[in-house]
């Protein structure tokens, strides 16, 4: 019993103790306004007992979509883990259909391993691309590329 049906109750008892005429208009006023009391005390026990019912069952979801969520970005870190395009080495078995018909490329950084897809239509060989995660570029020039561009061209003569 809540704390609002104990007052009601409490009202009760007090115009019973009154001692009115039974057949006064006071007397029916009063018996009425407890009666309404008494009706909207239920009302609100009942909306109380609903409300902590939708409560406990609110809790339950957001614990059942805790796990789902937790279970999804585990199998997402397994798959992340296995993606590999064929110009790293890697295992291209996961690989959408729409990827390679699109020109959908990957590429692990060389520094730490974050996985960069390009648009093959829109790759330009002359910029400099920066990795996302580790901002170091993604194609560092290697040694054969720095050689050619240092050493002058020897002029080819005829003897």
């Amino acid at each position: 019993m809540s704390h609002l049906s104990e007052r009601v109750a409490f009202l009760q008892g007090l115009a019973q103790g009154m001692e009115l005429k039974e057949d006064t208009a006071e007397h029916k006023l009063l018996l009425k306004i407890i009666e309404t009391l008494e009706a909207v005390a239920d009302e609100l026990d009942e909306l109380q007992e609903q409300h902590d019912e939708l409560s406990d069952y609110v809790e339950e979801i957001d614990e059942d979509l805790a796990d789902v969520v937790e279970l999804l970005s585990d199998e997402e870190d397994e798959d992340d883990d296995d993606d590999h395009c064929a110009c790293c080495g890697g295992d291209d078995d996961d690989e959408d259909d729409d990827d390679e018909d699109s020109g959908i490329v990957e590429y692990e950084c060389p520094h730490c391993g974050y996985l960069t897809r390009f648009d093959v239509a829109d790759f330009d060989l002359e910029e400099d691309y920066r990795c996302p995660s580790c901002h170091q570029p993604l194609f560092p020039e290697t040694d054969d590329d720095e050689s050619d561009e240092d050493e002058p061209e020897e002029d080819v003569q005829d003897s």
